[in-house]
């Protein structure tokens, strides 16, 4: 056995374990990066007999190292890889919920994600309700007698709304045990942890802030529960919705810097979100960091280090043209429907993430013709501001 094998990292801070977790120098070379397993198939010793792996559709060992790292960064049992975090999103349904199934939804939730329950999963007799989930009683109300799941998306893209997620989840246990997922994408485990809070899945698009550099698509889903676990690796193997490796092995570089680019991307939001609060263009920003946050009191209990993430929402004084006209007078911004990574990307939800839902709908859930969303990046905060500040302040 080599020296660098079975770390003891139970007791280790969030930066060690993402570095250390899942890989070890190589055994033969001493390499410190592990390769890529670009492989579909595995040589067996003899039938029945092989080495952990048979075929990439249901394991591969660089799917295998990503996903010890993904478990890590929850402090959680078990993770599994997906090709995006639909396909996560996906399986979640199909393990949890059967014809006939109730799921309730936090309001604002990824478009992606209403159009999958609403327009796919609806064929298969799965019903859903959404609610106000700040409001705890709007949960507690919501719930049938055939109710199965709760999902949350807390911050929720992209108003940014938060979830009590320990209240919410206290009342799930309290009917019957219904599971509770999470959307941690925004914060990821570095400023929030929902399993410590009582959630029994969270669920990733690792292909935001867990990769954080635009070079991957990943999805994932985490857990504690061993029967959950086995179901969602089932519905994986079987309908094929394993992250490639090559996408696996960029995740997992990315995992290194997690904690330090979290940090930042988080410090710098913070500094352009007051900037626009004192902007007069602007009506509203939302940004949970923000002493005028609606749930400032919440978000200082429930994200981790006093820190909220590099998400922002704002809207212009000037409506739907004033919105576009800033798309288009960004120069350091990109004009892209991501989030997460180093460079500042920019987004008009009711035109681009949320276009699916109806006006009435975008209206009701607070997301107006006006709104922008903001993915704060790395770049310098100076430059950033400058930015936005500039295309605010052209004319239309």
């Amino acid at each position: 056995m080599s020296r660098y094998e079975n770390k003891d990292l139970t007791k280790s801070g969030v930066a060690t374990r993402n570095i250390h977790l899942g890989v070890n120098p190589d055994p033969v070379t001493g390499a410190m990066t592990p390769p890529i397993y670009q492989t579909s198939t595995y040589a067996q010793e003899a039938v029945g007999v092989n080495k952990g792996h048979t075929y990439s559709r249901s394991s591969n060992p660089s799917v295998s190292m990503l996903e010890a790292k993904l478990a890590g960064i929850e402090y959680a049992k078990y993770a599994l890889a997906f090709s995006t975090g639909l396909s996560a999103t996906s399986a979640l349904i199909m393990a949890t919920l059967r014809q006939g199934d109730h799921i309730i939804c936090s309001d604002v939730i990824f478009g992606g994600t209403t159009r999958l329950i609403d327009q796919i999963f609806s064929r298969y007799g799965v019903t859903a309700t959404y609610v106000d989930a700040s409001d705890v009683s709007n949960v507690q109300n919501a719930i049938k007698d055939n109710t199965k799941l709760i999902f949350l998306e807390s911050p929720a893209n992209p108003t940014l709304k938060l979830n009590d997620i320990q209240a919410i989840c206290k009342v799930a246990k309290s009917e019957r045990d219904i599971l509770v997922c999470v959307d941690n994408t925004f914060l990821t485990g570095v400023l929030q942890l929902p399993l410590k809070l009582g959630a029994d899945i969270v669920l990733y698009s690792t292909t935001k802030y867990i990769e954080g550099h635009n070079a991957a698509v990943g999805g994932a889903l985490i857990t504690n529960n061993q029967a959950l676990y086995e179901e969602f690796n089932f519905i994986r193997k079987s309908v094929g919705f394993i992250q490639a490796p090559m996408d696996a092995w960029i995740t997992m570089q990315g995992i290194k810097t997690l904690e330090l680019r979290v940090k930042q991307h988080s410090q710098n939001a913070y500094t352009v979100a007051k900037f626009l609060e004192n902007h007069p263009l602007v009506k509203m920003v939302n940004y949970p960091g923000l002493e005028s946050f609606s749930q400032a009191d919440l978000a200082n209990r429930q994200h981790i280090g006093g820190l909220h993430g590099g998400m922002i929402s704002f809207e212009v004084t000037g409506g739907f043209d004033h919105a576009l006209n800033v798309m288009n007078n960004v120069k350091l911004f990109t004009l892209a429907e991501s989030l997460g990574a180093t460079e500042s990307l920019i987004t008009h939800p009711a035109s681009m993430t949320h276009i699916g839902m109806t006006k009435e709908q975008r209206q009701e859930f607070g997301i107006n013709d006006g709104l922008i969303r903001l993915s704060i990046g790395l770049e310098s905060v100076d430059d950033i501001i400058q930015d936005i500040k500039i295309a605010i302040e052209q004319k239309v």
